[in-house]
């Protein structure tokens, strides 16, 4: 809103590819809307992590493996970001990356652990994690940086929406 009172012209209508949600973005300031899966086989520490974070707006979900994770994924449940562990047992956090990417490439993953070395985090990179954060993690910091992989992630999407109207318009020749 303005400072006088009056409401600001809409800048950005932000829409998913499937108009499954639709933001409006007025400025920088967007209502805390974040919907995390958080994946971790230690089901204590997700569910207060889980807790402290809807006390802040955020809409969790909790899967207890990987195998979990991608069945949520692949029965339709939409996240605008994923918070694994690397270390579960069965399938691990890299293979769960892995599966997840070739889901959804645009898909931001942040991977938390309390047992990776510099080469792990370097191939979580490579593989499509946009973070590699150590347990125990600030959660301030993390908030942060699930706000900024949201943010990633509408402008993703943004940018391949402009990309097909202009396809649209091109081929009508508009």
């Amino acid at each position: 809103a303005r400072r006088d009172g009056r409401a600001a012209r809409v800048a950005h209508v932000l829409i998913e590819p499937d108009l499954s949600r639709v933001w409006i973005k007025e400025g920088v300031e967007m209502e805390r809307d974040e919907k995390v899966l958080l994946v971790d086989d230690e089901v204590e520490f997700t569910s207060v992590l889980a807790e402290r974070m809807q006390a802040r707006g955020l809409t969790v979900d909790t899967a207890a493996s990987g195998v979990e994770a991608l069945e949520k994924m692949e029965g339709g449940s939409r996240y605008d970001v994923v918070v694994l562990d690397l270390a579960m047992p069965g399938m691990n956090g890299m293979q769960t990356l892995e599966r997840l990417m070739a889901l959804n490439p645009d898909m931001q993953v942040i991977l938390l652990t309390g047992h990776a070395t510099l080469q792990d985090g370097i191939r979580a990179v490579r593989m499509g994690a946009r973070e590699v954060m150590e347990k125990p993690a600030d959660l301030s910091e993390l908030l942060q940086k699930i706000s900024e992989a949201k943010l990633d992630k509408i402008m993703l999407i943004e940018k391949r929406m402009e990309e097909q109207i202009q396809e649209i318009l091109n081929a009508k020749g508009w």
